[in-house]
């Protein structure tokens, strides 16, 4: 049975990780809409129970918009529900979904998964995205979180993109 932890496969270029990219903008997408609906359905129910007043506001909205703390506590909020979402993907097993059609893996040189930690850190480095950038500047195949996380994306062999589960086996 193949090993693909150790095996030694190319890192991806530029054009399959903004493919992966755009496959998973799509989930990240739906788990905003998901958590966005949780987190108001939450602010809801704080207001409706009078734990959180309305302060004047007509709607639930209103104040949630409104209100710069409240504001910036849901949007907290979203940001913690996306970046969790990589970041869970990343760490156990290094796939997300848009990952695995395009074949490709985020590990450590040595084929070890991430760590939750370094998952989030890579989600920091990343820039939103515009990390990546750089490796159109890199002749190593090396995106900004990349570098400062000490990982790479790899491009697995049809064979051991099926063997992999979401584990990691």
């Amino acid at each position: 049975m193949l090993n693909t932890e150790h095996a030694n496969f190319p890192r991806a270029g530029f054009f399959r990780r903004l493919g992966a990219t755009i496959y998973d903008l799509l989930l990240a997408v739906a788990v905003y809409m998901f958590f966005g609906a949780l987190g108001f359905g939450g602010f809801w129910l704080l207001t409706s129970t009078e734990l959180i007043a309305m302060n004047g506001f007509e709607h639930v909205s209103d104040l949630l918009n409104g209100t710069p703390l409240y504001h910036g506590l849901y949007q907290l909020w979203l940001v913690l529900c996306v970046g969790t979402f990589y970041a869970l993907f990343w760490s156990r097993g290094g796939q997300t979904l848009g990952m695995r059609a395009w074949r490709l893996k985020v590990q450590h040189p040595n084929g070890q998964n991430l760590s939750l930690v370094t998952a989030y850190a890579r989600l920091v480095w990343s820039l939103l995205g515009i990390g990546n950038l750089w490796i159109l500047l890199d002749g190593d195949k090396l995106a900004l979180q990349d570098r400062m996380t000490r990982s790479e994306v790899v491009v697995l062999s049809v064979e051991a993109n099926q063997m992999r589960n979401w584990h990691g086996a």
